[in-house]
């Protein structure tokens, strides 16, 4: 159903993707749009129990094309150094592919708007908590749940990892 990667020595293991996508703080939602068109979108996010959980408008293109097909990708960059001197990039990145839920539940859009203030912030939580409670009803929340994904990392970490592990 999903592509092997063409480069497989350059696959990152679950466990990096995973790395990756909790420390992120954001990344690129790809969704089929209007007419067709490829939309992607950069937003905020949350990596919680396999899913990828974000927020949005009650409204908008988003939304609209997120209700007309559930599929979708979401990419984030973990790593982007460019490296002239060599004209390459150090990077490393992963894609997850799913299905997106719009969370209709009270409690489960309370727990996906905690989750996002605990991850953007953490020092806050009271304020937090009162701005949760006013947002409920005109915020939507939206979950991807994760069905496949791949982390790739450029040439030049993979043979800085290698010549690590070799010396």
């Amino acid at each position: 159903m999903f592509r092997e990667m063409r480069r497989s020595k350059q696959q990152l293991s679950n466990e990096e993707c995973i790395a990756i996508l909790e420390k992120g703080t954001s990344g690129v939602l790809a969704v089929e749009g209007d007419d067709g068109y490829p939309y992607a979108v950069p937003l905020s996010y949350v990596f919680w129990n396999g899913q990828i959980i974000f927020h949005c408008a009650t409204s908008g293109h988003k939304l609209d094309a997120l209700k007309r097909n559930e599929k979708a990708s979401f990419c984030v960059i973990g790593q982007d150094d460019v490296v002239p001197e060599k004209f390459t990039t150090a990077y490393r990145s992963v894609i997850v592919f799913g299905r997106a839920q719009l969370l209709d539940d009270a409690n489960a859009k309370r727990l996906a708007l905690e989750l996002l203030t605990q991850r953007y912030a953490p020092a806050h939580k009271q304020e937090g908590m009162k701005r949760i409670e006013e947002a409920l009803g005109h915020v939507c929340m939206v979950a991807i749940h994760i069905e496949h994904m791949t982390g790739k990392e450029g040439l030049e970490l993979l043979n800085m990892r290698n010549a690590n592990a070799e010396g």
